[in-house]
């Protein structure tokens, strides 16, 4: 962590003997390691702490997911990329730009499930299908066993790394409003740190390459920018309400009322209804006269 923070070299003598001794780490508790972790996380340049915890073996007992993410695999003369190396480069990248703990720690975890999910097809190569969802998933279990806290600062993790590949999806031209409403809708608050670990994620060294990713990525947020200054979508819920949906069809808390919340919320992602009362109401009543429920109550207020 010194070494780290202060960008010191650690003396041959003393490398060698936190290699020799590193099983004693065992003996220390969770809590105190990775207190000592997330400051590594917090300095300027978190890479390189990270890489001297991996040349020790520290960083197999502290952390071996993010292990399992180093190396390269060859099959038919196709290679991926290290994925250890990428996560390191991605969280330098975050660091640049943040100083946000959390931000680094999504960093860290974007590509936690790439081993997991790791596949060869002799048709297209490498591919992670998925990785995204399932290292969502695992998020919960990680910080748990890390000893970080299971609270917003977790799913605040769990969403980025769940949402990392959606921008990348939206730089095509042909983007839709709905594709855009639907990513302001599921990020809320989170999306410009969501942007940011996006650009930190592009680590080609391509700079032609890099360049022009950035300026798709400009390019989203430029959009993102118009949808939700038209549509107020960030955060956005429904002027229909659970108990709206209750009092007007006389109904008690039930999948009934969850599918129609669900109905009018993608009506309104999907463009096809404003989320204003009286549209959403009118809406609503259609499509409970399609379930065959009878309004009970007219007021829509």
């Amino acid at each position: 962590r010194f070494a780290s923070q202060l960008n010191f070299d650690i003396s041959p003598e003393t490398f060698d003997a936190i290699m020799e001794n590193k099983d004693r780490l065992r003996i220390v508790s969770q809590e105190r390691i990775t207190d000592e972790l997330n400051k590594i996380v917090l300095s300027p340049v978190p890479s390189y702490g990270f890489k001297l915890l991996f040349a020790a073996g520290l960083l197999h007992i502290i952390f071996p997911k993010m292990v399992e993410l180093q190396g390269v695999e060859t099959i038919k003369g196709n290679s991926h990329k290290d994925n250890f190396y990428h996560t390191l480069q991605v969280l330098d990248n975050v660091a640049e730009v943040s100083d946000d703990l959390w931000l680094r720690w999504a960093a860290i975890m974007h590509d936690i499930a790439k081993p997991d999910t790791k596949r060869f097809s002799p048709k297209v190569g490498w591919t992670f299908h998925g990785h995204e969802e399932r290292g969502a998933r695992m998020v919960p279990k990680l910080f748990k066993d890390l000893k970080l806290p299971l609270n917003e600062h977790m799913r605040f993790v769990q969403k980025l790394v769940r949402l990392h590949l959606r921008p990348i999806a939206l730089v095509k031209d042909t983007v839709t409003d709905s594709a855009l409403r639907r990513l302001l809708f599921e990020s809320g608050d989170d999306i410009d740190a969501l942007m940011k670990l996006c650009r930190a994620d592009i680590t080609s060294k391509n700079d032609t390459k890099v360049k022009r990713y950035l300026q798709n990525f400009d390019k989203v947020e430029r959009r993102l920018v118009e949808v939700e200054e038209s549509d107020k979508l960030r955060n956005f819920q429904p002027v229909i309400t659970g108990e709206i949906i209750m009092e007007t069809f006389g109904l008690k808390p039930s999948k009934t009322v969850g599918e129609l919340k669900e109905m009018l919320t993608e009506a309104i992602l999907e463009g096809t209804v404003k989320n204003e009362t009286g549209e959403a109401f009118a809406f609503l009543l259609e499509k409970g006269k399609e379930m065959g429920l009878h309004q009970v109550h007219s007021s829509n207020n």
